[in-house]
């Protein structure tokens, strides 16, 4: 579970770098080549969407980061994804002495 979290926030970490680098900034940005979908959606659309997809991202880096927080292994406790393959040691009997 711990691994998926941390897949996943590596995942929408670089969504959310992508959202960032094509938004509008003072100097045009990385945005300013794209102005075919700003004449087709609408300059104010795409930037709600921008906008809103980054508020998105964000919240989701936090919620799986506390996700991760609690699915972190603990110390001396020991994650079993396979339990066929755990092998059990018995004490071996004990024979009397002669």
């Amino acid at each position: 579970m711990y691994l998926l979290c941390v897949i996943l926030i590596v995942l929408v970490s670089v969504l959310m770098c992508g959202i960032v680098l094509i938004q509008n900034s003072k100097g045009g940005g990385l945005a300013a080549g794209f102005a075919s979908s700003n004449q087709i959606m609408g300059v104010r659309k795409t930037t709600d969407f921008l906008e809103k997809a980054t508020w998105t991202l964000a919240a989701l880096i936090v919620i799986i980061s506390i996700a991760a927080a609690y699915s972190l292994p603990r110390e001396g406790e020991v994650e079993i994804t396979n339990p066929a393959a755990v092998e059990t040691t018995l004490p071996a009997a004990e024979t009397p002495a002669l």
